[in-house]
């Protein structure tokens, strides 16, 4: 059950975390965790934190109770992005344009799987207690990316704007 409850808090805040760098006069502070443009790479950033969110406080309660537990959020964090980006460049391609509603879709598809996922890994055998490491440190990792590449951008076309042409903070 804990995974999905996770769903549906992953996806409501990750939907709140679309609006919440307006909503807060654009606080650069803020920014290191919420979409601060339309780039598909800052909406990325909708899945990674709540999912960090909800598996901080998860883990508060499962540690004992499943084996891989950082090993398997590990993956989930870095399937919600991969699920996300692929299946929304296939479709873009495909049809030529975005569509609202099939963009949410295919973000609450993606937390799902991620969800789904994670706990599949947690109900398999135990992995080495090395791949729990490895999983909290590929997590960080991607943390210190998103909040870099918010910052200090590089030009690339993920990482664009494409109503403004703009990159990370504007």
């Amino acid at each position: 059950m804990w995974e999905v409850y996770g769903i549906i808090f992953v996806f409501i805040v990750g939907a709140l975390l679309h609006f919440v760098f307006e909503w807060s006069g654009d606080s650069r502070i803020v920014g290191a965790i919420a979409s601060v443009n339309e780039s598909v790479w800052e909406h990325f950033k909708q899945g990674f934190w709540p999912m960090c969110l909800f598996a901080g406080i998860e883990y508060r309660f499962l540690r004992t109770k499943t084996n891989n537990f950082l090993a398997a959020k590990g993956l989930a964090v870095y399937l919600i992005p991969i699920i996300t980006g692929l299946v929304f460049y296939a479709y873009t391609a495909i049809i030529g344009k975005e569509i609202l509603i099939v963009d949410i879709l295919i973000f609450a598809v993606a937390v799902a799987v991620g969800q789904l996922i994670s706990y599949k890994r947690m109900t398999l055998k135990a992995l080495p207690k090395y791949a729990n490491n490895i999983g909290f440190a590929l997590i960080i990792l991607l943390a210190f990316i998103f909040v870099l590449f918010t910052f200090y951008p590089p030009h690339l076309p993920i990482l664009m704007d494409h109503n403004t042409g703009t990159y990370g903070i504007p």
